[in-house]
């Protein structure tokens, strides 16, 4: 929330808003393949607290250089490129350890308890951003984005004392390093038709109908609000996606788990025409609900079968092709909504965005049969044929 506010402060460019995702994805998009043959090679705690050590010393460069009021944004994307690094290491490291930390009959309720905390610290977050980003202290340096940096050192800390504390069993994979097993991950995806379906459908939903980086222009020119507001609307999303996984926690999916994901994805996009079209706040708060609940079912189904269907010696590899994915939706959705907003403006683009969500829901739901049949959430039921691929894939 900092980082986007900063920079449309100092450029009030959708552009430059979009090029701090693109910032964050590049790393992702050159060493996914290699990051997912460390995470099944090495101790996937220690990848994570490396990574995360990065992303703390990036804080503090971050801070440095609101505390000397840096009006160029080019140190900020190197920075945002080394946090990109550190999380294309960290996020298939820490997708293939969950498995190992809890019982398989009960990994389903674990995917959906672990989105629930990631959903508090989603609303407490921008929040918490957007209060620390407008508060005055005796000290006028320790304003604005600097308060901010400081706060996320503090938390950044923590995490990595947490992490620290973890005890895990090392990866199973002893090979070593090929063009072979780097790509074995990869070849996975791409013939167990029911992880791609699914890993496929969220990239271009996401891609086409994420309007996270846009929301500072939202925020300031369409709803006339200040980084408070801008904390409230990031915040919202999170928010519905709590409520739903407080749900799911309480009543989880037990069948047709595709035609539910299929039809979340679809209010995803109906949320984000909403709130392109709006000019109420209350309008807008409401479809960012939407948008955040109907995204987190879409999370829990699609985890839950990118664990589930995949073998613990490969599942850094594959959770490494996940990582790709969820990054070209995210950060690189960022760049595309900024170019997009850039060329047709802020709320063409959101909507075009959403339309463009609903037509790959249809086109899924037509070109992956095998997603629109998922039934339930466990390993014997998912796809056979995939645990025949697994096999082979061991064997090899």
């Amino acid at each position: 929330m900092a980082v986007a506010w900063q920079v449309y402060q100092i450029t009030h460019s959708a552009l430059d808003l979009g090029y701090t995702g693109l910032a964050l994805f590049l790393p992702g998009l050159l060493f996914v393949l290699p990051a997912g043959h460390v995470a099944d090679r090495y101790d996937r705690r220690r990848i994570i607290l490396l990574c995360y050590s990065v992303q703390t010393l990036c804080t503090a460069m971050l801070l440095w250089f609101a505390l000397h009021g840096i009006q160029k944004i080019l140190p900020i994307y190197a920075v945002l490129f080394a946090i990109g690094m550190g999380r294309c290491f960290s996020g298939p490291a820490s997708s293939a350890m969950l498995p190992s930390l809890v019982p398989r009959e009960h990994f389903v309720n674990a995917v959906t308890w672990g989105a629930t905390m990631f959903q508090i610290a989603n609303i407490a977050g921008p929040a918490i951003g957007g209060l620390l980003f407008t508060l005055q202290f005796s000290a006028t340096q320790w304003t604005g984005a600097s308060a901010v940096y400081v706060f996320t050192l503090g938390t950044l800390l923590w995490f990595v004392v947490l992490v620290g504390m973890i005890r895990v069993r090392p990866a199973q994979m002893k090979k070593e390093f090929t063009v072979e097993t780097m790509l074995a991950g990869l070849r996975y995806v791409c013939e167990a038709k029911l992880l791609l379906g699914s890993i496929s459908l969220d990239l271009f939903a996401v891609l086409l109908g994420g309007a996270a980086s846009l929301m500072p222009i939202f925020a300031h020119d369409m709803l006339h609000m200040g980084p408070r507001g801008l904390g409230l609307l990031r915040a919202m999303p999170s928010f519905g996606a709590l409520a739903v996984s407080l749900v799911l926690t309480l009543r989880p999916i037990k069948r047709g788990a595709g035609r539910l994901m299929l039809t979340c994805v679809g209010l995803f996009g109906v949320g984000t025409i909403v709130f392109g079209l709006s000019k109420s706040l209350w309008l807008s708060l409401a479809a960012l609900v939407v948008i955040g609940g109907s995204d987190m079912v879409s999370i829990v189904v699609r985890s839950s079968i990118l664990q589930l269907a995949t073998p613990p010696e490969m599942r850094g590899r594959v959770s490494a092709v996940n990582w790709l994915f969820i990054g070209a939706s995210n950060e690189f959705g960022e760049f595309e909504s900024g170019l997009t907003a850039h060329w047709w403006g802020a709320v063409r683009a959101v909507v075009i965005g959403g339309i463009g969500s609903l037509i790959v829901t249809g086109l899924s739901s037509v070109l992956f049969p095998a997603l629109r049949n998922a039934d339930k959430l466990t390993a014997d039921s998912l796809l056979p044929a995939e645990r025949e691929l697994a096999t082979s894939e061991s064997v090899d």
